[in-house]
């Protein structure tokens, strides 16, 4: 008898996960691919220099990764909000800072770092230009966020190496 029950309970609760999960569109692993970085960061340059502090949470029943970041650098804030494209297989960032620039990254998670990038665009000069921005999931629960500017396809210039620790 007993027997049956834990089976029936099994059943019952198995069937109402089931059930959830269905109706939730974003609870697949595609769609926490980014989870690593979720939560509350301070935020170092390279150099070891205090960068800022950004907020990272998700939002509309896990469809959206939000950022909200501000930085050391006096007024200067800004947000992005991240998500799992499921037409176009990949992930998206759009980030508007509080300066009105704004970027629209697009790729995919690759081992433990989220590569995302802009389309290529010709600058000034007549260049080929695209901004890639890297996460790396860290073994001891930081984060590096590598900022690049690639030209040409072939000159990189780093425009910002920043690593996260979680705050206490």
């Amino acid at each position: 008898m007993r027997i049956v029950v834990h089976l029936l309970v099994f059943i019952v609760f198995n069937t109402l996960a089931t059930a959830q999960n269905s109706t939730c569109k974003c609870c697949t692993e595609k769609h926490s691919e980014f989870d690593f970085w979720i939560g509350t960061w301070e935020v170092t340059n390279a150099d070891g220099t205090k960068a800022g502090q950004n907020t990272i949470k998700k939002l509309q029943n896990g469809c959206v990764l939000q950022e909200n970041w501000i930085s050391s650098t006096p007024a200067y804030s800004g947000t992005s909000n991240n998500f799992y494209n499921n037409k176009t297989k990949q992930w998206e960032q759009i980030w508007i800072d509080n300066q009105g620039q704004s970027l629209h990254l697009k790729g995919n998670k690759v081992g433990n770092q989220m590569i995302l990038q802009t389309d290529e665009e010709t600058n000034s000069e007549g260049k080929t230009v695209y901004h890639r921005v890297t996460w790396t999931d860290n073994s001891n629960g930081t984060v590096r966020q590598l900022w690049e500017t690639v030209t040409d396809g072939e000159d990189v210039t780093v425009v910002f190496d920043g690593l996260y620790k979680r705050k206490n």
